[in-house]
């Protein structure tokens, strides 16, 4: 089993008085290695919430994130900086480059906390996502002079360059046309499926949703 949520608790608020509001309520979710999922459900049901936990950008107010069977929530902030940068990759709606970097620069930055020089194995890596998401004509241009979609593409490079078990992608294709949405989604699919990366999405695109193995609406709380 590569992630377990157990039981978890999340809310907004402080807890006992009448400005807390409850989010996430005695949720549940197993997940294996190579699995993807969606999570789908009306704006302010915790989607995004529940993707920051997963991701330990947040702790649960009660329950366990169990990865590889080890309970991330008992993690300080420096090993959970470490879990993240090794373990996760992130695919935000934006695509949050580094405006001043080229592309290539904002692919290999995740490489850069590990305080090793970067190998000729990582650029090899890095050569061959790039010209397999078909932008490396572009490695050399800054977000400025790409598309949108250039951009996204550069950013799903990006989540894979340190070999994640797991990629987070929240609303990956919500600020895309409907021609480049399509050609992400079926990319982060792909991509999923040839490095068996679990992959879990929040999306309200049921085009995207329907391309993974499972489909989950949060509702009141729960999945």
């Amino acid at each position: 089993m590569l992630l377990q949520l157990q039981n978890i608790t999340k809310g907004y608020g402080q807890p006992g008085t009448h400005s807390y509001r409850p989010v996430l309520k005695d949720l549940n979710l197993e997940l294996t290695q190579g699995e993807k999922i969606a999570i789908v459900g009306p704006s302010g049901s915790g989607k995004t919430t529940l993707l920051n936990l997963i991701g330990a950008l947040d702790l649960p107010e009660t329950g366990k994130v169990f990865f590889e069977g080890t309970d991330i929530t008992g993690y300080s902030k420096n090993e959970l900086a470490g879990f993240r940068n090794k373990k996760l990759g992130f695919v935000f709606q934006m695509h949050y480059l580094m405006p001043q970097l080229t592309l290539w620069e904002n692919v290999l930055l995740p490489l850069l906390p590990q305080g090793n020089r970067i190998s000729k194995e990582q650029i090899v890596w890095a050569e061959h996502l790039i010209k397999k998401v078909g932008i490396w004509e572009q490695r050399n241009q800054k977000p400025s002079e790409m598309s949108g979609g250039e951009c996204q593409r550069t950013a799903v490079v990006r989540a894979l360059i340190n070999k994640p078990k797991l990629i987070l992608a929240d609303e990956p294709t919500g600020a895309l046309d409907e021609d480049n949405a399509t050609a992400l989604s079926e990319l982060l699919v792909q991509l999923s499926s040839d490095e068996n990366v679990t992959l879990v999405t929040v999306t309200h695109s049921a085009g995207l949703a329907g391309k993974m193995d499972k489909k989950f609406t949060l509702k009141n709380g729960k999945l």
